[in-house]
């Protein structure tokens, strides 16, 4: 393993989040916390409890993961579409590293921001509404691995997309309408029946089910079949990863 070679990536990846502060951190810090002004303080006081939380409290968890999902699919699918646009690509494909020691460095990078993002939009939360996290280890391991597991899925998305307008339809028409019918502001048990059932299809209500969990105990979904179905994803990236490299799909020209 060239631990030199990842260090050099994962360094170099996470000095572009200083030239890009506003966009990477500032601005989905910012449009959050509008989020919480709104639905936590404004509308989340005039609503009754869900499961016992307050309305404030329980959007916390969806909100964090919103901006989390985004940020990881954002960072990885930039960082790595970046080089296939300069054509230094060819550059990082001819050294002496494997597509391993590249994947950790890209990936590493994107996840670190996201889970440091993450961690800081909790913090900002406390400004605004009050609550409590049951199982704190648990959280950070459940938003490390939701990093890391999206943070894949930009790095696939940034080798798909041939342009600029590609990078962004997958979050903005699929990943953010799927957060925010996947329980981010309600639970799915107040859906009639069948829309429940059909909600069940959407990925995003295990993220964000086990996620809620870790802090109040209440789930929408079993926390064991939610820590799966991230796995299965998580293992489904991996193997598309492995197979890009091996056939050189859109890195070689």
């Amino acid at each position: 393993m060239n631990f030199y070679s990842i260090r050099a990536i994962y360094l170099f990846e996470l000095a572009r989040t200083r030239r890009t502060l506003m966009q990477s951190v500032i601005a989905p810090v910012l449009s959050t916390s509008l989020y919480f002004v709104v639905f936590g303080s404004a509308i989340g006081s005039r609503m009754v409890e869900i499961d016992g939380v307050s309305y404030g409290a329980f959007i916390v968890p969806g909100l964090t993961m919103l901006s989390l999902l985004n940020q990881s699919i954002s960072n990885a699918s930039f960082g790595i579409y970046m080089p296939k646009f300069s054509g230094t690509i060819y550059e990082l494909l001819s050294a002496p590293i494997s597509y391993v020691e590249i994947l950790i460095g890209y990936v590493g990078a994107a996840a670190s921001k996201s889970i440091s993002l993450g961690l800081l939009i909790l913090v900002t939360a406390r400004f605004f509404v009050d609550y409590e996290i049951a199982h704190p280890f648990l959280m950070v391991g459940f938003l490390a691995l939701t990093a890391v597991t999206f943070s894949l899925f930009g790095f696939i998305l940034g080798i798909w997309a041939d342009g600029f307008e590609k990078l962004q339809i997958v979050p903005m028409m699929i990943v953010t309408p799927l957060t925010f019918l996947g329980g981010s502001f309600y639970s799915i048990d107040m859906l009639p029946p069948f829309w429940q059932k059909v909600t069940l299809l959407n990925p995003v209500v295990y993220l964000i089910s086990a996620f809620r969990w870790s802090f109040y105990e209440i789930a929408d979904v079993s926390v064991t079949l939610s820590a799966g179905m991230i796995l299965l994803f998580l293992l489904a990236c991996l193997v598309a990863v492995r197979w890009m490299f091996k056939t050189g799909y859109r890195l070689r020209a």
